[in-house]
């Protein structure tokens, strides 16, 4: 692949990537690096109860060690993807692998939990460089007819990251302690030399970097957090003032972070939003079953692993056929079959509340094949919708979208269990007064997906096939 400069600053690609030895060592090399990012999370998700006992905090308390590790996350894929335009890629990637160690180390010595919050939130300031590069490359540089099944093998590396990850979690935390988990993460700075042997030599070009816009949107997006976190209205006020001004900047600005036309594709528009809310319901559910583990079945770190594996372990499988089925039927169809067995996981979740651990193992099952049709297939629909000069930012939007979802809904699923104090009346099936507050969550979220997947169709209809 050769790269020249765009009149306009940035990188141009003059071919696609052909060669198949390139195409299926970058898919390898980017999928590993991947993995970590994910497993960093997926680890911590069964070592919550543990760090919130330890430090004596309440769920929407310790909830900062995923929402605030998935928003700051989020806000990184945007601006390596916008920095990616006049950048090499290699070094962004080196860079964010490079912070990514060093907030492992710094999470690794934390004795306390604002130094805690401080190494993960150094963690993710570089973790967001992996997905967003990684995205970028192959939808920008991989030829359209094997984008899905590139796009699947990733599906499956997250699915598998997120397999292994609460086994890892659960092993390490149960056997000798949480912050042993950030050492796992170092693993990934043996991807450094590989990947930087395989991505094109490029040259920095002169490109305006609208810095007052991506500030705008970082300290709109955390305000936003901060409102549903804290309760607290000042915080939400704070973000609607700021949101206000990005928009109002981002529409005066010659060079804006954001153009605003990326926003009048109608197609994009509501496959971004339909994004938000359908994967956000994942992350709250990844978030909210080892609480209910513990809340409800007495469960330990171990356990919570293992009833975890097997459904993480199908979606991993499931991954790279759903990749395939994008390519031959159409992303669409792929994202509404993933939207049906979240529905149908959330609520047999609710149901079942609070019974033996394998039935919550069973039900997971189904929800984690749903997350990874959706995965690849979802990335596969936005991408179609997209002109070549705006994939860039408008992977970057979708990526801050999805990853930032999470955070929202970790931080709302936390706020919701300290107003009940996971009691409420008894459920129907388990005759647990306790399992009422997440017998509700459960519904909610699936509700949720239901609405979700009705403004997609209202976009995408039976005959859309991309």
């Amino acid at each position: 692949m050769s790269l020249e400069a765009d009149p306009r600053g940035g990188f141009t690609p003059q071919t696609t990537i052909t060669d198949t030895s390139v195409q299926r060592k970058l898919t390898i090399a980017l999928s590993s690096i991947i993995f970590f990012s994910v497993l960093n999370g997926t680890m911590f998700n069964v070592s919550i109860p543990d760090i919130g006992r330890e430090f004596n905090l309440l769920p929407s308390q310790v909830s900062w060690v995923v929402s605030g590790y998935i928003i700051l996350f989020a806000l990184g894929t945007v601006i390596y993807g916008k920095l990616a335009d006049n950048l090499p890629v290699k070094n962004l990637i080196t860079f964010g692998l490079i912070l990514f160690s060093t907030g492992s180390l710094i999470g690794f010595l934390a004795r306390w939990y604002p130094m805690l919050i401080a190494g993960r939130m150094v963690q993710a300031s570089g973790a967001g460089a992996i997905p967003a590069l990684a995205m970028l490359v192959t939808t920008r540089y991989f030829p359209a007819d094997i984008r899905g099944r590139s796009l699947g093998i990733i599906a499956s590396t997250v699915a598998s990251g997120a397999a292994v990850g609460p086994l890892i979690g659960g092993f390490i935390t149960g056997t000798f302690h949480w912050r042993y988990l950030f050492l796992i993460s170092l693993l990934a700075l043996f991807a450094i030399p590989h990947l930087r042997g395989l991505l094109p030599d490029e040259e920095k070009h002169a490109v305006r970097f609208d810095k007052s816009g991506a500030v705008l949107l970082s300290f709109t997006v955390a305000a936003l957090l901060l409102s549903v976190t804290l309760g607290a209205l000042p915080a939400f006020g704070a973000a609607c003032v700021l949101g206000t001004w990005f928009i109002l900047h981002i529409r005066r600005a010659d060079a804006p972070f954001v153009p605003p036309a990326l926003f009048r594709n109608r197609k994009y528009r509501i496959a971004v939003i339909a994004t938000f809310f359908t994967v956000g319901t994942v992350f709250g559910m990844m978030f909210l079953v080892p609480l209910m583990l513990r809340a409800l079945n007495n469960a330990g770190a171990r356990e919570i692993g293992l009833v975890m594996f097997p459904g993480a372990l199908s979606a991993a499988i499931l991954g790279v056929a759903a990749g395939k089925l994008s390519d031959k039927r159409g992303s669409v169809p792929v994202v509404r079959i993933g939207q049906a067995l979240l529905i149908a996981g959330f609520f047999l979740l609710s149901v079942l509340a609070g019974n033996a651990p394998w039935i919550v193992a069973l039900n997971l099952i189904i929800c984690y094949a749903g997350f990874s049709f959706l995965q690849s297939s979802l990335a596969h629909t936005v991408s179609a919708t997209l002109p070549r000069e705006q994939m860039g930012i408008g992977m970057g939007i979708y990526n801050l979208v999805l990853f930032m979802s999470g955070g929202f809904s970790a931080a709302l699923i936390g706020k919701l269990l300290d107003l009940t104090g996971g009691r409420a009346s008894a459920n129907a099936v388990s005759d647990l007064p306790a399992a009422s507050s997440y017998s509700v969550i459960f519904l909610l979220l699936a509700l949720v997906v239901l609405a979700a997947s009705a403004l997609f169709h209202t976009a995408f209809r039976a005959k859309d096939r991309k």
